[in-house]
């Protein structure tokens, strides 16, 4: 008999080991687990029809350019012109929205990078201003991060950030977001 399909987690500790500083850190790294994620893009001269579909449903703007708007556990974040990335932390079906709707959850994954130090560290591996006049809450870029391709945003002024990137890449950034603040501090320990 086959084995059931089971959600997993891209990271193991072996690929992607905890780590601890020896005092207080001053940025955690955590992977956020079960999220729902997937690719809206509004359908030719129906942008108006899924903004509305999206308020009536969600209580939220769509956002116009690269912003994130949440409320509650949903949060839409501007991907392209007529694109979002849909992002939800409790199972949500986003299909019955007008648009063309692609779950991306079991092919992503996602990070939370908080702290002190989360801009600095951040900051070492990519190549767009975070400084807080440049980018602050709410704020949405798709980049880079160690050659790897990321949709970061910030979430608060700690500051916060998410970070989701292809599944594949996920333990090579966690990897590199360790080596980056190894001698600062960081506390990086897996979901679960």
């Amino acid at each position: 008999m086959a084995e059931p399909l089971v959600a997993r987690s891209a990271l193991r500790a072996h690929v992607a080991p905890p780590f601890a500083p020896a005092g207080t850190p001053g940025v955690t790294l955590r992977e956020v687990p079960d999220l729902t994620l997937a690719s809206v893009a509004a359908l030719k001269g129906r942008e108006a029809e899924l903004a509305e579909a999206v308020k009536a449903a969600y209580g939220l703007e769509l956002p116009q350019g690269p912003k994130r708007v949440a409320s509650g556990p949903v949060a839409f974040v501007g991907a392209g012109p007529g694109k979002w990335l849909a992002v939800s932390s409790e199972a949500t079906d986003f299909s019955a929205l007008p648009a063309a709707v692609a779950d991306q959850s079991d092919g992503r994954s996602a990070f939370r990078l908080a702290g002190p130090k989360a801009r600095e560290t951040l900051a070492t591996l990519v190549q767009i201003d975070l400084h807080p006049r440049a980018f602050g809450p709410g704020d949405v870029a798709l980049t880079h991060a160690a050659s790897i391709a990321v949709t970061l945003w910030q979430l608060d002024d700690e500051p916060s950030y998410e970070i989701v990137m292809f599944r594949t890449y996920a333990a090579t950034l966690w990897r590199w977001l360790v080596e980056a603040r190894r001698s600062r501090g960081i506390e990086a320990r897996l979901a679960g």
